[in-house]
Formats: structure tokens, C-alpha cells, sequence
């Protein structure tokens, strides 16, 4: 299956936990990966204005990837979502921060962009109103219906491997 993995805003401004970086850095190294900053410009997204706080204004994805996108806000910018349509891929696995928030909002625009998000349930981490990520994970079942984690994923890759 022509498949690409998301990294969503695995970065040092949102501290993520080593796990969640050390599990990604795995799944990297097995399957072409494209991965998303969000970044401060209180021109575009009035982070500061609105809510009293803002990501940092230069930062860098903790994951290896073959393409790394900036963002200002919670959705995936129009060129990410231009460039995983023109790779044809089957289904996009989308993982990383605030599974309820920024994680969902990538969903949303896969989605609506026609392509298949597909969410790794172990490699994502909510946000600070429910780090556990259920929520999230309830949400994107409802909404998008696709759901795998990583050792499905690292399974499937070996198969094909040996197929």
C-alpha cells in the first residue's frame, strides 16, 4: 500500500515526551514521512491576541522527515496537503501533538482534500485537556473512521517487504 506518515508538530516548543519521539523516529525510518511545524507569526494566526500564548517563532521537527512543512495556526498549510496529493499515496497515517486539536484539524483537511487520514493511535499524545488522547482518538474514529498504531504499520511494512 503507497502510504506516507504526518508527523504533526513534534517539536521542542510543545515538549514532547520521549517516547512518543523515540516511537516516531522508528516508524520514520521504515516509511517516506513528511512532517509539519507550527510556528508564531501573529500576522496570520493571532495566537498572542486571542489566547495569551504562541508557539515559538523559529523551531524545528525532532523527527526526520523527507519534507518538513511550516504552519501558523491548527490546520496543515495548503502546500503539505498539495504535496501528499501529488505522492498518490493510499492513506495518509497521521500522528504527534494535541491529537484533539492540531492532529484532528490535519484529519480534517486529508479529509477534505479527498485523501484518506488514517490515525496512529499509539504515537500521539492530547493536548492539556486530555493528555491521554481518548478524546482525540473518539474524535477522529467518529469523524474519519481509520485508526491503526505503529506495530500494525511496522507488521504491514514487513510484509510487504517479504511479499
Amino acid at each position: 500500500m503507497r502510504q506516507v506518515l504526518l508527523v504533526v508538530d513534534v517539536q521542542s516548543t510543545f515538549s514532547p515526551p520521549e517516547w512518543l519521539v523515540d516511537g516516531l523516529r522508528v516508524l520514520s525510518a521504515n516509511i517516506p514521512t513528511i512532517a509539519s511545524v507550527e510556528l508564531h507569526d501573529e500576522q496570520v494566526t493571532p495566537f498572542e491576541r486571542q489566547l495569551g500564548w504562541h508557539p515559538a517563532a523559529q523551531d524545528d521537527s525532532l523527527i526526520e522527515a523527507d519534507q518538513v512543512f511550516v504552519k501558523h495556526g491548527y490546520g496543515q498549510s495548503a502546500e503539505a496537503i498539495a504535496y501528499i496529493r501529488q505522492l498518490g499515496v493510499e492513506r495518509v497515517l497521521v500522528c504527534g501533538l494535541q491529537t484533539d486539536t492540531c492532529v484532528l484539524a490535519a484529519g480534517f483537511a486529508l479529509f477534505d482534500a479527498g485523501l484518506m487520514p488514517t490515525l496512529v493511535t499509539d504515537m500521539t499524545v492530547g493536548s492539556a485537556l486530555d493528555r491521554s488522547a481518548k478524546m482525540g482518538i473518539a474524535l477522529w474514529q467518529h469523524h474519519f473512521g481509520q485508526v491503526t498504531t505503529s506495530a500494525e504499520v511496522l507488521a504491514d511494512l514487513a510484509g510487504e517487504r517479504q511479499g
